[in-house]
């Protein structure tokens, strides 16, 4: 089985594509609205640690290593329910608390240094972490997968794995298209609009001194990851999933657009 040359270089422009997406739109809105590179680091580190390290530790626990918990979640709705959950509240407690620090530090500094801006940086920071660490990172693994294919030489590098792993990693490699490549790109760049999305509300909630932010925020990032545990479940196709995704993002994109042209919110 060889994999394509126009999957596997459509799969390549994907990726470089997304992973240069959050630095391009950094450096496009860095002087228009006086992004500061700190907040975007406060995104990759509440990404990384919320969701890399809590959300994954508490994932193996509940899904894996508890056998009530595991046979509970084992029910395709249970577990809809509990993964768009736990990724709400890991990532938003995380956001609401990373921008709880960055709206102590900007207000200590000046009143101008509480805008908008400051959210838009910080979700780029956290969606372009996400954007990396689970869709650069991996596509970048299944390419060096297809090249080695391509070559003849996959068993031989994946010599360490079970042979029921090496076969699913056959199959996956026979199932890759063109249209693959843009599936992947559809989804990392619609979850990096709903960070941004995210970002924007939860900061202008703690700026508004709104308690029930955090509530709102984790049921809205639970919404949002409703149709990926749905697939995951195998309740739904992944042309719905994808459907809904897209017509989200336009209009959340529509949303910021509209935030962020405004002359008052480039501070």
């Amino acid at each position: 089985m060889v994999v394509a040359p126009l999957t596997l270089s459509s799969l390549a422009v994907a990726t470089l594509f997304i992973a240069a997406l959050p630095f391009l739109i950094y450096r496009r809105l860095r002087r228009p609205l006086a992004l500061n590179p700190r907040d975007a680091i406060t995104g990759i580190a509440v990404f990384a640690l919320f969701a890399m390290v809590i959300e994954r530790a508490l994932n193996d626990y509940v899904l894996h290593r508890n056998e009530a918990t595991a046979t509970f979640l084992s029910n395709p709705v249970a577990f809809v329910v509990y993964g768009a959950l736990a990724a709400g509240i890991c990532e938003e407690v995380g956001r609401f608390i990373g921008m709880r620090l960055l709206l102590k530090r900007a207000a200590a500094k000046s009143a101008a240094g509480t805008g908008d801006g400051t959210a838009l940086t910080y979700g780029l920071g956290h969606g372009g972490a996400e954007a990396w660490l689970v869709g650069v990172l991996v596509q970048i693994q299944w390419i060096l997968f297809a090249i080695f294919e391509n070559r003849g030489e996959l068993d031989g590098y994946l010599s360490n794995l079970p042979t029921d792993s090496v076969m699913r990693i056959h199959l996956i490699l026979a199932s890759l298209t063109p249209q693959t490549a843009g599936i992947f790109a559809l989804e990392r760049v619609a979850a990096l609009v709903f960070q941004i999305g995210l970002s924007l509300l939860m900061w202008r909630g703690l700026r508004a001194g709104w308690r029930g932010i955090l509530p709102l925020a984790i049921v809205l990032h639970a919404l949002v990851d409703v149709p990926a545990a749905l697939f995951q479940a195998q309740l739904v196709p992944l042309a719905a999933v994808d459907g809904v995704y897209a017509v989200g993002a336009v209009i959340v994109a529509g949303l910021l657009f509209r935030a962020f042209r405004r002359p008052t919110l480039a501070a």
